[in-house]
């Protein structure tokens, strides 16, 4: 593990930001960059579009390594290249920006008030060519619908446990058992995964450390013992469907947790922008998150 990159990740100040949008989420994304279905054509070209999309914003002037720690990267744009160069040591080697990768494969059915992650058989290979990409760490999303003890159990278990196979192909990995912000009883779902990262954090060696994303929670520094837990390197954030303003909002009534946000990262960027338009917006949105995550 590059000792630099993890420096950065654990101390810096700022953000990481996630461009990881992948499968179904891909025409949600592009259609909010203002480009509609009608305008592409099967996958292939899906993914050229949301390529480029997210080349403009990684070569983008207000896109830098002072304010942005870290990017994960769907495994398409990891295999791709950014001005000649592979994704990932182009964040690092032109933007002092440390590649995360997600790694899982989307969502099993819904059972026990959760959806756990679905099978990687793949796994192993997947992390092995990361490492040789120069990839720093990884990320995995399941998702808590409800405050379902043996249901976050589960998901904790499967997180843990591929958390684990990460570790040992020498990444590092952020658990993310995403709490649904539409849940009738998110405030008690909380309180269930906190207590069981905390059995499972206090379980592990005093050499493995680990990452944390997780939804912005209902009561303000809810999470803090996670924060100061030494297993934890960094907890960050999702804006789990919040807009950027109300994400920021949240985020800064929780110190010590830090940004990982997607869609408001992106919000107000249009593929339709002028290049000066793009970048100025880009810099309002990485400016109010870095502040944010700061505070």
């Amino acid at each position: 593990m590059n000792q630099e990159q993890l420096d950065k990740v654990s101390q810096g100040k700022g953000f990481i930001a996630a461009l990881d949008q992948s499968g179904g989420s891909t025409p949600k994304a592009l259609k909010l960059y203002g480009i509609e279905e009608s305008a592409y054509k099967g996958d292939a070209e899906m993914y050229d579009l949301v390529h480029a999309m997210r080349t403009r914003i990684v070569t983008s002037p207000s896109f830098d390594g002072r304010r942005v720690l870290g990017a994960i990267l769907f495994e398409a744009t990891m295999d791709r290249q950014i001005d000649g160069v592979d994704s990932a040591e182009y964040l690092w080697k032109h933007k002092q920006v440390v590649p995360f990768l997600k790694v899982d494969k989307g969502l099993a059915n819904e059972a026990d008030g959760v959806q756990l992650m679905k099978p990687m058989p793949e796994l192993d290979a997947l992390l092995a060519r990361a490492a040789g990409k120069g990839v720093f760490g990884t990320k995995m999303r399941s998702v808590v619908n409800g405050a379902n003890e043996k249901g976050i159990a589960a998901v904790l278990d499967q997180q843990f446990a591929v958390g684990q196979q990460i570790l040992n192909a020498g990444l590092m990995p952020i658990l993310e058992p995403e709490v649904s912000i539409g849940a009738a009883d998110k405030e008690q779902a909380e309180a269930l995964l906190k207590k069981g990262f905390i059995e499972r954090l206090n379980a592990l060696p005093s050499a493995t450390k680990v990452m944390l994303k997780l939804t912005i929670p209902t009561v303000d520094g809810f999470y803090r013992e996670l924060v100061a837990h030494p297993q934890v390197v960094r907890v960050v954030a999702l804006s789990g469907g919040y807009e950027r303003d109300e994400a920021n909002a949240r985020l800064m009534r929780n110190p010590g947790i830090i940004a990982s946000f997607s869609r408001a990262l992106t919000e107000g960027l249009s593929a339709q922008q002028s290049d000066a338009d793009f970048n100025a917006a880009l810099d309002v949105a990485i400016e109010s998150i870095y502040r944010a995550s700061i505070s």
